[in-house]
């Protein structure tokens, strides 16, 4: 995964977890997408401070999901559901067998 969009998706996670200030600059940078210049100007900071802010709260939030795991976990219960979408889809004209069944059922337990 790209690292922009796994901070992005880290900072929706746990942004409540950072400071005020960490989480809009993060917001702003990995969101809004404004540069280091813009972020810095709008909060009268240096680029190097910027710069250091996201680092500071982006391995702040990498130390977080290494913990909890929890971005690891949607993005599974994401994908079983998508087997269990293609699974319905492909037997949906037709009577499901019990073995189909039993595999929707296993992957609905997965989401527990």
């Amino acid at each position: 995964m790209e690292e922009k969009i796994k901070i992005s998706i880290l900072c929706q996670i746990y942004g409540k977890l950072l400071t005020e200030k960490q989480y809009q600059i993060l917001d702003d940078y990995y969101n809004n997408d404004l540069s280091l210049s813009e972020i810095a100007e709008n909060n009268n900071i240096t680029r190097q401070a910027v710069n250091d802010v996201i680092n500071k709260a982006k391995n702040k939030l990498i130390e977080i999901e290494e913990k909890l795991l929890l971005m690891e976990k949607i993005l599974n219960q994401e994908k079983v559901i998508e087997n269990i979408i293609k699974n319905l889809e492909e037997s949906e004209n037709k009577i499901l067998k019990k073995a189909q069944i039993e595999k929707i059922k296993k992957q609905l337990k997965q989401l527990l």
